[in-house]
């Protein structure tokens, strides 16, 4: 076992291969999963011990490979999965393929089936799981499926795809039955799982239908396909989605769930007419990006310390407060996650339910049959609960239950629509909750944005401009003693960017990460909120208290390299460079 080999060599500590001996029972991955995935050990160095031990020539940056229609035909897809190897590049009949088990006898025969019948010589090498999963996504590009599928309804008798109502409004047609409309909309969502996209639009034009993806909070088209196949997409979502296909002049809202890549994916489905027909937007909704740890999300050490220490309080509210998009609902769900015990029962009010987590209570409020906020908080403390999540304070009488709950013993976790946390006490005064109230049950709050984190496999260390440099000094000067000790500020301050490459499909930034800033309730906080409750007074004495605001956070993620200065700047509203 790999587990074994890195304990041996005391690259992983007893501690850890316990740790990773109970995941790798208690979950279907691979050993490689767990390693990578649980930060044991790099992707490439496990890739070298691999090599090692199967007595293996290894191949990095496959995924950077530019593989051909061709050479990926030599080995079909299915027999891809199965046997797990994949083509890579075909020179002078030479075939180079990528396996994650070169001992796998039954591969082996197969490979020397394939060398015979296309008369090549075959070079086996070994590739980390990550890689193999991008090539086989090569197999599943979207413009050549939709393309095909395309073809297919070109080929075929049907060649009416809609007609018109006498109103002059689009009509579906049997189309939406047709396979390759099905095979469409398939490649469409898988696309979007797959590119880790957040939310999908299919949007009609004037003369086509655009496809759009949102991945790390930027839309960007992908797809251009006919008119004629809209309506009967948009039919197909529907479908799935359970709405009704025949009406197409108000609003409609549903969700369905699905297997992709083994894994069980919820959608979101919102559908809206236009004046050139029915807009759908899909936000996916998958169950491994929404419930991350304090770390994936990107809370500091001291942030997180303070965290840590309020929620285990018997009582109090935890509000988490943000743009819309700003990551409020994934901090709740890490919270809830560490809560999450046996001897504890918590209850949920979402809108939608958007991740499942076993042993927790879920409920969905409906306020088109009048199930809201505020009434399911009226039903929710006679479940003897402990800890209580309610989706958003959006009004005076939730805000008023969710206070009471707080103060009657309740953990009482929410979101609320502020530009900061300091804003959260003006937010709830607005919301006619006392301000003498506010203190006893109001905990913390925690201000964030989501920024646009830094590719690793292209980031370059560079010297700053002197007025950014000036800035960076300036924040830092401000930092609580306790936390500058703690971070280790560089005597010569340097800043990073990414130049962009294949593995960021050249934008120079993979994934999101948090900013934060946490209020910490403390008798100073509480007399100024009893007797003059000013947002710029709770401000210059959260400062005083040692309170790391979101752009100082954002400066200490930049300088740690998971951050440029110019997304530090655009994400805190600061002056551009």
């Amino acid at each position: 076992m790999l587990l074994e080999e890195l304990l041996k060599r005391k690259l992983i500590t007893e501690e850890d291969y316990t740790l990773a001996i109970k995941d790798l029972q208690s979950s279907q991955r691979s050993e490689e999963n767990v390693i990578v995935e649980g930060k044991l050990l790099d992707s490439d160095k496990l890739l070298e011990i691999k090599s090692e031990l199967f007595n293996t020539p290894f191949m990095k940056e496959v995924a950077n490979l530019g593989i051909a229609e061709d050479v990926l035909s030599i080995i079909p897809e299915e027999s891809a999965k199965y046997y797990q190897m994949v083509p890579l590049k075909l020179i002078k009949g030479e075939l180079d393929v990528g396996m994650l088990d070169p001992q796998n006898i039954k591969a082996k025969e197969v490979l020397l089936f394939l060398a015979r019948q296309n008369k090549i010589k075959v070079n086996i090498f070994l590739i980390s799981e990550a890689d193999f999963e991008e090539v086989l996504k090569k197999y599943r590009d979207i413009k050549e499926v939709v393309g095909a599928a395309l073809n297919e309804l070109e080929g075929g008798e049907e060649t009416n795809f809609e007609v018109l109502d006498e109103d002059g409004s689009r009509k579906v047609t049997e189309l939406e039955d047709d396979a390759p409309i099905i095979k469409m909309v398939s490649a469409i969502l898988r696309h979007g799982v797959e590119g880790k996209a957040s939310d999908i639009h299919i949007e009609p034009m004037m003369s086509e239908v655009k496809i759009r993806f949102r991945v790390d909070g930027l839309l960007a088209d992908s797809l251009k396909i006919p008119l004629a196949t809209h309506a009967a997409i948009v039919a197909r979502v529907k479908i799935l989605s359970r709405l009704r296909i025949d009406e197409t002049r108000i609003p409609q809202d549903g969700r369905f769930s699905t297997r992709i890549n083994n894994k069980e994916i919820d959608f979101r489905v919102s559908t809206f007419p236009t004046k050139l027909g029915e807009k759908v937007v899909i936000r996916i909704l998958d169950p491994n990006e929404g419930l991350r740890s304090y770390k994936e999300i990107g809370l500091s050490e001291n942030n997180l310390a303070i965290l840590k220490e309020q929620i285990h309080r018997p009582y109090g509210m935890i509000l988490s407060t943000g743009p819309t998009g700003s990551g409020k609902t994934t901090t709740l769900y890490a919270i809830l996650k560490e809560l999450n015990q046996s001897d504890v029962n918590i209850v949920t009010l979402e809108d939608p339910i958007e991740y499942f987590m076993e042993g927790v209570n879920q409920s969905q409020v409906r306020p088109e049959i009048g199930y809201t906020f505020a009434k399911g908080l009226r039903s929710v403390v006679r479940q003897d609960p402990d800890i209580i999540m309610v989706g958003e304070i959006r009004d005076e009488e939730s805000a008023d239950l969710a206070t009471q709950a707080a103060l009657t013993g309740h953990i009482v976790l929410s979101t609320i629509h502020t530009n900061n946390a300091v804003g959260v006490v003006s937010r709830l005064v607005d919301m006619k909750i006392r301000p003498f109230l506010i203190p006893s049950s109001l905990n913390i709050s925690i201000g964030q944005r989501l920024a646009r984190r830094l590719c690793p496999y292209c980031i370059e260390k560079v010297e700053p401009l002197p007025n950014i440099e000036k800035m960076i000094i300036n924040e830092l000067s401000i930092l609580p003693k306790s936390v500058r000790d703690s971070v280790k500020i560089p005597s010569k301050i340097y800043i990073y960017r990414s130049k962009g490459c294949s593995k960021c499909n050249n934008k120079g930034e993979k994934g999101r990460i948090g900013i934060f800033e946490i209020l910490k309730m403390t008798s100073e906080l509480e007399k100024i909120i009893v007797e003059d409750p000013i947002e710029t007074l709770l401000e210059a004495e959260a400062k005083r208290q040692g309170m790391i605001d979101m752009r100082q956070d954002a400066i200490l993620k930049a300088l740690e390299g998971k951050l440029s200065m110019e997304e530090v700047l655009r994400v805190t509203e600061g002056e551009q460079l």
